[in-house]
């Protein structure tokens, strides 16, 4: 993954050129033989943190049906606005989701179109945690989250130097 991809925040902190080596070399097929991948990461304290912060914040979506709808919102926006300026807004990672590590291919597969059709400024993470310990960690004991999407720029930051905290050690 190249640097430039990265939000401006995190593209000018430093340690972002190993950020996105380390998302590169994490990097994994969501399913056997797919050609989308997901970043594959523990959960650690500090990425932990920046989901409860991110949460508490009102910057979570629970679910794929939610984030296919919002995504889609987002990006007839978007297209208006470039439109109407005429300006590219670039290439940015702006949301990011983050999956449960016990979804089924199918499931995999639907998250594979919503990459396709919000590329690149959509990234995945794929905790090494199952849909129970997501929906717990967040939303209380017996929930259950398969996908989040994390939505605003603070948070995917937070998220992501929380990331290059935990590539680090």
């Amino acid at each position: 993954m190249d640097d430039e991809r990265l939000p401006k925040r995190v593209r000018d902190a430093p340690g972002a050129a190993e950020l996105a080596a380390g998302l590169a070399e994490r990097a994994e097929p969501l399913w056997t033989g797919g050609d989308s991948t997901a970043v594959r990461v523990p959960l650690a304290p500090g990425l932990e943190a920046a989901l409860k912060s991110a949460h508490s914040a009102g910057r979570i979506l629970r679910g794929l049906e939610g984030a296919e709808r919002q995504l889609a919102t987002e990006q007839r926006g978007l297209e208006q606005v470039d439109r109407s300026t005429g300006v590219d807004r670039g290439g940015r990672i702006s949301r990011l989701i983050v999956l449960a590590d016990d979804g089924s291919e199918r499931f995999y597969r639907s998250v594979h179109f919503l990459l396709r059709q919000h590329a690149p400024r959509l990234l995945a993470l794929r905790l090494d945690l199952g849909e129970e310990g997501l929906g717990e960690l967040l939303f209380g004991p017996g929930q259950v989250a398969r996908l989040l999407l994390v939505q605003h720029k603070d948070a995917v930051s937070a998220l992501l130097m929380a990331l290059a905290e935990q590539f680090e050690r």
